[in-house]
């Protein structure tokens, strides 16, 4: 049985600035969004219509207001509402942690609707560009998830030979459900789609894609993360997780059925 090794949340101290591992690994994620979308300006049909690399740096901004400030306000309204409806100046205490990816999700896609707009491009061809770029940055997040000890896993077999204690979750052996899905819909994910997207799809196949991976994976990741504890598990006895990937499978079948159904023009 392993012991969470309690890493200190603070990897740089400069006087009275502290920064965060949690912070770097936004930081390393966001590093991959550009690095993995310079390589992908390679691929079809985006090394043929013009795309440039300042087109990924736009994106990444866009993309990072998107994640901040859509990654908060769904933290707040899915798990939290109550709490932040009784003292709403706490929405904008970013320093006391809470971000949910599926509001952060929610946030991407206005903000690259927005910028796809302004471009005068397609929305669906811009996700298809994006959704390869971003598991390995959700690998990230949940690396910085694991090094602060927190959203740690539900109760396992001391036989597990990886069963770990996190101290601040009590003394039980626990899932290292942050390493389960960094695994899952970050590594998996990225591999993938990544093998899958450069060859030749319908013009929102690879969004679909997306919705269907990370949803179905995120729902089996979370039958091994113990449950928020205001929350505990919720109607069928499935978590707040897995209630919010419901919508992004089914909403990935609708989109292949219906970019499907429409049959566009091969990329």
């Amino acid at each position: 049985m392993l012991i969470h090794p309690g890493f200190d949340p603070v990897a740089l101290r400069v006087g009275p600035l502290a920064v965060h591992w949690y912070g770097l690994m936004y930081l390393v994620g966001f590093a991959l969004f550009w690095w993995l979308g310079q390589r992908r300006l390679r691929h079809k049909p985006y090394h043929t219509l013009g795309w440039q690399g300042r087109d990924v740096e736009d994106m990444l901004f866009w993309g990072v207001l998107g994640v901040i400030v859509g990654g908060r306000l769904g933290y707040v309204l899915f798990y939290q509402p109550l709490t932040y409806l009784a003292q709403p100046w706490r929405v904008f205490a970013v320093w006391e942690g809470g971000m949910s990816f599926h509001g952060g999700l929610l946030g991407v896609l206005a903000a690259m609707a927005l910028w796809a707009r302004r471009q005068r491009r397609s929305w669906l061809q811009v996700m298809d560009f994006v959704a390869p770029c971003v598991p390995a940055g959700l690998a990230a997040g949940r690396i910085g998830n694991f090094i602060n000890g927190e959203l740690w896993g539900r109760v396992a077999s001391a036989d597990l030979p990886w069963a770990m204690v996190f101290p601040a979750a009590g003394p039980e052996p626990r899932h290292p459900s942050q390493l389960y899905q960094a695994g899952l819909e970050g590594l998996t994910l990225f591999l993938l789609l990544w093998w899958w997207a450069p060859r030749a799809r319908y013009t929102g196949e690879v969004s679909a894609a997306f919705l269907v991976g990370y949803g179905s994976l995120r729902f089996v990741a979370e039958y091994f993360r113990e449950p928020d504890a205001h929350l505990g598990l919720l109607s069928l006895g499935l978590s707040m997780g897995q209630w919010l990937s419901l919508p992004l499978i089914a909403s990935g079948v609708v989109l292949w059925a219906w970019v499907r159904w429409r049959a566009p023009q091969l990329r």
